[in-house]
């Protein structure tokens, strides 16, 4: 449920609230409202929230980066990213 001034709502009235002022916007449903109100229980905010993607590393780059480890195995953490920054 969700509170709205003075009283709490059901999802299925949300919707309504919704789409009465604004007809034009794209299908909405219950499952769209619980999804929205669930990220904002649990962020505080419905932004878009960017995705972590992994970063792809191609084989040369994953070569380079275990040889320069076996030649120096003592390597600080910060000096293997700035070799993968020069390779690629």
């Amino acid at each position: 449920m969700i509170i709205y001034g003075d009283r709490a709502l059901t999802q299925c009235e949300v919707v309504r609230l919704i789409r009465e002022p604004h007809p034009d916007l794209p299908p909405l449903n219950q499952g769209t409202i619980s999804k929205i109100e669930a990220q904002y229980r649990e962020m505080g905010h419905v932004r878009k929230v960017p995705s972590k993607r992994q970063a792809v590393v191609d084989d040369d780059t994953k070569l380079n980066l275990l040889l320069a480890l076996e030649e120096n195995p003592i390597t600080p953490a910060r000096q293997p990213a700035l070799i993968m920054n020069k390779v690629i």
